[in-house]
């Protein structure tokens, strides 16, 4: 790891004051993912500025009924926030899925968010990646792509977003705030993340130095009844295979609404829209859950060994939302 510039934010005014007189210069929160590529040489800051400290630690009611959750907020205090549990259960399982609980004691939701991708080309700067240096090709699409994307991906990167938390974030429409030098803007998180493209390596909208201060969940009735299901190679800490986000409202036997959202399948939290309008209106069974999967999966694209993905994926939805059905019944 290279020598580096270390320093604490003395606040939100001077935290992205410090990034804006230094666009080298990188934020830190729990570290848990940005120093492990600063080790392996992937990032390479000349600083890092400290928000740790600043005062974005809080969960809060809204007036509307939703939740505020504060970019610093650490991923346990998160999971076991009682409004949280109580109000988007989802996330809270979300969050308890990812990660070891050492790890969750350090990670911040905003670092979270910003998370880059386990690829293991784009881990190891041995090897081309479009994603680390634009025009370098992409060697995962012949090469180890068992866990790649299989929705949104393009012939530049077949890579996939790690979170857990996001894929959760996304079924429930929640905002990300930032603040820059020179403004503060809301991001809703459909539009937080670019779509792959030909340009990989820009992977959110945020403008150039903007700190994220939080996260909005506006009041959704039907998160309530929310699950987060995950699908990993083993039992313990990994990164999910397949994993869905669903909020599901059956009145007299058909389907009033559903929220559906996918993780590890595309390059970003993947909200399933086309399923959700499938499914509304629908009746409340296994054939109605089967046709709404396929239909959001008609569009995928897999690659020589991750075609397995769709199968899981279809698979998914199905015993997620029968067993919230059936568990209502």
């Amino acid at each position: 790891m290279r020598e580096f510039t270390y320093q604490k934010a003395p606040d939100i005014a001077g935290a992205v004051a410090l990034l804006d007189a230094d666009p080298q210069a990188r934020f830190l929160g729990g570290g848990t993912n940005l120093v492990d590529l600063m080790k392996s040489g992937v990032e390479r800051p000349a600083r890092l500025v400290d928000v740790r400290e600043l005062p974005l630690n809080r969960i809060e009611v809204t007036a509307e009924g939703g939740l505020r959750i504060g970019a610093t907020v650490t991923n346990t205090d998160l999971a076991v926030h009682p409004e949280v549990r109580r109000r988007y259960p989802a996330l809270a399982q979300a969050v308890l899925a990812g990660a070891s609980g050492q790890l969750r004691n350090m990670a911040t939701v905003g670092g979270n968010l910003l998370q880059r991708t386990r690829c293991g080309y784009f881990t190891d700067v041995t090897k081309a990646c479009n994603k680390r240096v634009p025009g370098s090709g992409c060697p995962a699409i012949e090469g180890e792509h068992h866990n790649h994307a299989i929705l949104g991906a393009s012939p530049h990167c077949v890579a996939t977003h790690p979170s857990d938390m996001g894929v959760a974030l996304t079924a429930f429409d929640a905002v990300v705030s930032y603040e820059t030098a020179d403004e503060r803007g809301e991001l809703p998180l459909a539009d937080f993340y670019l779509p792959v493209r030909d340009t990989p390596h820009r992977e959110t909208a945020l403008p150039p130095g903007a700190l994220i201060t939080g996260v909005t969940l506006p009041p959704t009735a039907v998160a309530a009844h929310s699950r987060y299901r995950k699908v990993r190679e083993r039992a313990s800490y990994a990164f999910a295979i397949g994993s869905i986000a669903a909020a599901i409202d059956v009145r007299d036997g058909a389907v009033r609404e559903a929220r559906l959202a996918f993780g590890a399948v595309a390059s970003r939290p993947w909200r399933a829209r086309v399923a959700e309008r499938t499914l509304t209106g629908a009746p409340a069974d296994a054939v109605s859950f089967a046709a709404a999967a396929d239909a959001e999966l008609a569009a995928a694209t897999p690659l020589a060994h991750n075609a397995y993905k769709v199968r899981l994926m279809r698979n998914l939805v199905v015993a997620v939302l029968t067993e919230m059905v059936e568990e209502d019944a």
